[in-house]
């Protein structure tokens, strides 16, 4: 064997691809989630709790969905798109479809969290209605709306789906639309961090973020909350 072929065999055998592995030391490539929240509707324009009602967009929530869209399709090797079927993130993601040409699968999994008797109430409205529990709702993650959802229940939900799309989807570049709370708990389990997320991390409507969750259980986020192609 010459100097140079046993290079070769060195190299090709750092890897099955023959690259250097990540910085985070993984060899084989990542499940991309793109992830979408969907665009405006008259709920998101009056800050009213919105879950599992179905507004549409709006003429504006139109616009930042086709702004988001030729954001997202400027992403390599887009294979899927995987959608909320509540019909804002439905039509945000045919928006993406129509510039990609990829088709839209929903997953019962990407819904909002049901708010419950909250739903389609202000801030201020939920709190008058039942003040002690929505103090407590905003600061613990079991604590459900009256006659809706915890936190720590659509976790569980979103960890089952997250677990299913990877199955489905591995080392692909997957678009998720979706809506506020399953976009920041997908990005809470990629950073492997407490539910403080939650309260602490703010996402704009159209905003694009990105997670990579590797095959040994390795995940990184890339972005968050990047809006800046509808503004």
């Amino acid at each position: 064997m010459t100097a140079n072929s046993a290079e070769k065999g060195n190299a090709d055998a750092a890897t099955p691809s023959g690259k250097a592995p990540s910085w985070q030391g993984q060899r084989s490539a990542p499940t991309r989630f793109i992830l979408l929240r969907h665009g405006q509707t008259p709920l998101s324009v009056e800050r009213r709790y919105s879950g599992r009602g179905n507004p549409e967009l709006t003429e504006e929530g139109l616009r930042q969905a086709r702004a988001a869209a030729q954001r997202v399709a400027r992403e390599d090797g887009i294979s899927a798109i995987v959608t909320s079927p509540l019909s804002r993130a439905r039509a945000t993601a045919e928006e993406v479809a129509a510039l990609t040409g990829v088709d839209v699968v929903e997953h019962a999994g990407l819904i909002e969290n049901d708010f419950g008797e909250w739903e389609g109430l202000t801030f201020t409205e939920a709190a008058e209605r039942h003040p002690d529990v929505h103090r407590r709702w905003l600061s613990d993650i079991t604590v459900p709306a009256p006659g809706g959802e915890s936190f720590a229940q659509v976790a569980e939900r979103v960890a089952e789906t997250k677990a299913d799309l990877l199955q489905r989807y591995p080392g692909q570049t997957v678009v998720l639309v979706s809506h506020v709370t399953p976009i920041k708990l997908m990005l809470r389990e990629a950073l492997g961090v407490g539910p403080e997320l939650l309260f602490r991390l703010h996402l704009d409507l159209a905003s694009v973020s990105i997670a990579e969750f590797f095959p040994d259980g390795g995940s990184v986020v890339r972005l968050v909350n990047d809006a800046q192609h509808w503004r």
